[in-house]
């Protein structure tokens, strides 16, 4: 089989894209896979541009996004944010091409938690999702290609023309059911339940889309009861909701299985255009080709070189016996020398531990010789103390008064206790105390002589 060239009329060279090209691309898909939602954080890093544009970061505890909200949408904002107002915006996800930075396009901005009717709107969201309705498990896949589709909105409205206008030009060949009920007003809530389920029951339609156009909350009001909701939920069909401007959320918008920021977009969605499918086909069949054409290729080439490596048994048998030779050669190489680069670092080792290893013989020698001339030292020091505390005792009890007493002396006190030296300091009839060797004893002076009247003996 002959390979495609360039000059094939069936080849077609791979597209190259710039820069701007891809950038515009993840753009559109980020737009188309995210469709808008409302976003809760604090702004921060709050710059309002002298084109009257505002640039900010918003904000949570854990994440942060860029976020930019132009003039046009800025100036209808009821309040000044500051920076780090706790706000909730409705936004786009997208991309801003000319640096390639992830960003959002704010469309609206409220402060958290504010108005009567968005508190009842929280309340009955957040009891329709704990009960299930809103989970993407069950959301159902619109159809690549309904035959007929259904329309639950008012006759009067702008927003059937803008649905008819766009399935018109993008698939004409669909069919289109209207089923009429009022989307504004009292009971209008019941009406638009009791339409969805007609067409639910009718079983007309491949897909229903219900919509209306833009408005205030007390405008959109009858698309955020639960009736709405739970006939959305109930219906037998896929549901579009594209309920009012892109700015504008409602629990119809949740319990559909698909939402569409405005009724010309939710028939975009709804039905594909004939020519994009076309072309689709036509790609698919150009690609089928080449993908057949290069698989034939590779195979014819596969089997080639297969029948080139095509060996008898015998020599497979000997090429592998060589290869498993060189193979045990290589390991037992592979083992045998680190084990002798080891055993030859091991050896290497010992010699400078051997080197390196104190002589313990001298080590004890020479302490055993410390210890005996420090022991010497101590007994020495130890006797010559010994001596020198004996010859201080000796002193000590030669000084002692009591044996100057047993010698017999003895110690004449008054009776104030006073030791008399002088015979001067006694008087007759005192009376003196005198301590002798065994005790003392108490004496009276009956008269005192003077040294020169002693009588010699």
């Amino acid at each position: 089989m002959e390979r495609p060239t360039d000059a094939d009329p069936a080849y077609t060279a791979p597209a190259i894209l710039t820069v701007t090209a891809l950038n515009q691309q993840v753009a559109r898909m980020l737009e188309r896979s995210f469709p808008l939602v409302w976003i809760g954080g604090e702004i921060s890093n709050m710059t309002r541009a002298s084109s009257g544009h505002w640039y900010f970061t918003l904000k949570d505890d854990a994440a942060q996004v860029r976020a930019v909200m132009f003039r046009s949408r800025a100036q209808y904002v009821g309040f000044v944010p500051r920076e780090g107002d706790k706000v909730e915006v409705r936004a786009l996800v997208t991309l801003y091409g000319a640096r390639g930075d992830y960003q959002i396009n704010v469309e609206t901005m409220r402060r958290a938690g504010v108005g009567q009717l968005y508190e009842a709107f929280l309340r009955l969201k957040e009891k329709l999702s704990s009960q299930g309705l809103f989970d993407a498990d069950r959301k159902r896949p619109l159809p690549l290609f309904p035959r007929t589709i259904g329309i639950v909105t008012s006759p009067q409205a702008a927003a059937l023309r803008d649905v008819l206008t766009a399935l018109r030009r993008r698939a004409p060949h669909v069919r289109v059911i209207l089923y009429p009920a009022p989307v504004q007003g009292q009971f209008a809530s019941n009406k638009i339940a009791e339409a969805i389920m007609t067409a639910s029951s009718r079983a007309e339609a491949d897909v229903l889309i219900v919509c209306r156009g833009g408005g205030s909350i007390e405008d959109l009001w009858s698309f955020n009861e639960e009736n709405v909701a739970r006939a959305i939920d109930a219906c037998a069909i896929p549901v579009i909701s594209g309920v009012g401007h892109e700015t504008d959320v409602t629990i119809a918008d949740f319990a559909a299985d698909v939402r569409a920021a405005t009724p010309t977009a939710a028939a975009e969605l709804a039905a594909t255009p004939r020519a994009d499918w076309l072309a689709s086909l036509s790609s698919d069949a150009m690609d089928l080709r080449r993908a057949m054409r290069r698989t034939l290729s590779e195979a014819s080439q596969g089997l080639d070189n297969a029948s080139r490596r095509l060996l008898n048994p015998s020599a497979q048998i000997r090429h592998q016996r060589v290869k498993l030779l060189s193979m045990a050669a290589a390991l037992t190489h592979a083992v045998r020398t680190p084990a002798n680069r080891h055993n030859l670092a091991l050896a290497q080792l010992q010699q400078r531990l051997a080197r390196h290893r104190p002589d313990m013989r001298a080590l004890r020698a020479r302490l055993a010789a410390d210890g005996r001339h420090l022991n010497a030292i101590l007994c020495s020091q130890v006797k010559q103390r010994r001596d020198a505390l004996n010859a201080l005792s000796a002193q000590l009890e030669l000084l002692n008064p009591q044996r100057t007493l047993e010698r017999g002396y003895a110690i004449v006190s008054n009776a104030k206790g006073e030791v008399l030296r002088d015979p001067g300091q006694i008087k007759a009839r005192n009376k003196l105390t005198v301590r002798l060797a065994g005790g003392s004893a108490q004496i009276g002076v009956s008269s005192v002589q003077s040294p020169q009247d002693a009588v010699p003996d």
